[in-house]
């Protein structure tokens, strides 16, 4: 087995991992794990931005197996998805209840039509495609 064969199974399980983090990170996502009515708005900003960078030094070694393109659509999806909480929550007064901020986040989502992090996933996906 040569070193090209040996570091394939690494970088497939670095593609799946930074997948993973994309998909947790959509605010759909984000939003129904970290849902909690007895947090206000300002609170529930907070500890959304906080599960996004978690998430987010939880997976930096894995920058390691993919393309520097890779690496900056992932850095840029992450960012798009805190700029989306920010200014969501920005429009709202922030002693209100979270629940209205999730609201507005999974509204203002929808907007976009395309979720935050889907250009990254597609990115990934073609990369891991190319590798065979």
């Amino acid at each position: 087995m040569n070193q090209k064969d040996s570091i394939l199974p690494l970088r497939l399980q670095a593609y799946e991992r930074l997948i993973i983090f994309l998909e947790r990170i959509s605010p759909d996502s984000l939003v129904m794990r970290h849902s909690n009515t007895q947090l206000s708005s300002a609170q529930l900003q907070h500890e959304l931005i906080n599960a996004v960078r978690n998430e987010f030094e939880h997976d930096l070694s894995q920058q390691t197996y993919i393309s520097r393109q890779g690496w900056e659509m992932i850095k840029t999806a992450r960012n798009n998805v805190i700029k989306l909480i920010n200014e969501t929550a920005s429009e709202l007064k922030p002693d209100i209840s979270g629940l209205n901020l999730s609201k507005r986040i999974l509204e203002n989502a929808m907007e976009l039509g395309t979720p935050p992090s889907y250009p990254a996933i597609e990115f990934l996906k073609k990369e891991v495609r190319e590798l065979f």
